[in-house]
């Protein structure tokens, strides 16, 4: 069965995608459109966080996009980072939710923490449980349209320091593509979402191109903050993911098309 994946490609390399290819696993044909697009901002005060680590009790990433703008901006100064400033900075905790985000910080040369937490509101608990209230403020890269509440459970806990590095915002082709995917493809068996950007962005694009078939699709989300968004917008949520990785969606969905 077909089935439709409203997120970005994979960061970092030219292989398969691994959502694509455990859906194929489970004997359906998945595509993937690009939702959101991305622009980096503040990079001169980024350079400033990270070149400082002596000033932070720790670094916490909570999307790979955010690792990302910390990436672009190392490629100016990948000697003196890998000289002493990352070593300074593993001597402290990283933070990290989910294990894509976990792969990039590893390819900085640093070593997270807590990717198998699969939500900011786990994490967030981890860091309380780890931290004291007297260190030195954690520093939180994120972007534009974060959700609070990671910065609201840490506010009475641990001192929090977050820097806008990305701005989110709308694929410019998102209706075009999805356009031609149904007049190619026809309406899809199911309906993956990943962010709670990706519902604001496409629902009522998927709805208008799905008409009469729409309660016919199997939606699908990444996780519980993905799900209460898209419940939030009136859609019944078929399925989601016990955690949010390939593996887990994959086998949700086919249950659900079961």
């Amino acid at each position: 069965m077909h089935v439709l994946l409203l997120k970005e490609p994979r960061d970092g390399d030219s292989g398969p995608d691994p959502y694509i290819k455990e859906l194929a696993s489970h004997g359906h044909k998945a595509t993937l459109i690009p939702v959101l697009s991305f622009k980096f901002v503040s990079l001169n005060t980024l350079s400033d966080k990270l070149f400082q680590p002596e000033k932070h009790g720790g670094l916490i990433f909570t999307s790979p996009r955010a690792v990302e703008a910390v990436k672009m901006y190392l490629k100016l100064f990948h000697s003196k980072w890998k000289s002493s400033v990352k070593d300074k900075w593993n001597a402290k905790a990283i933070y990290v939710v989910g294990k894509a985000t976990a792969a990039l910080v590893r390819n900085l040369g640093l070593n997270p923490l807590g990717e198998d937490t699969g939500t900011a509101e786990v994490l967030s608990r981890v860091i309380i449980e780890r931290e004291d209230t007297n260190i030195p403020p954690l520093f939180f890269p994120c972007g534009s349209i974060k959700r609070e509440v990671l910065p609201t459970a840490l506010r009475e806990n641990v001192p929090l320091e977050t820097l806008t590095v990305y701005q989110t915002a709308e694929h410019p082709d998102l209706e075009k593509n999805l356009k031609n995917y149904f007049t190619e493809q026809g309406t899809p068996a199911s309906v993956a979402f990943f962010s709670p950007s990706g519902v604001k962005f496409c629902l009522e694009v998927v709805r208008r191109l799905s008409g009469e078939h729409l309660t016919q699709i199997k939606f699908a989300a990444i996780g519980p903050t993905t799900q209460d968004a898209m419940t939030a917008e009136g859609l019944s949520v078929s399925c989601a993911a016990e955690k949010p990785t390939a593996e887990h969606l994959a086998a949700a969905i086919a249950k659900a098309l079961q």
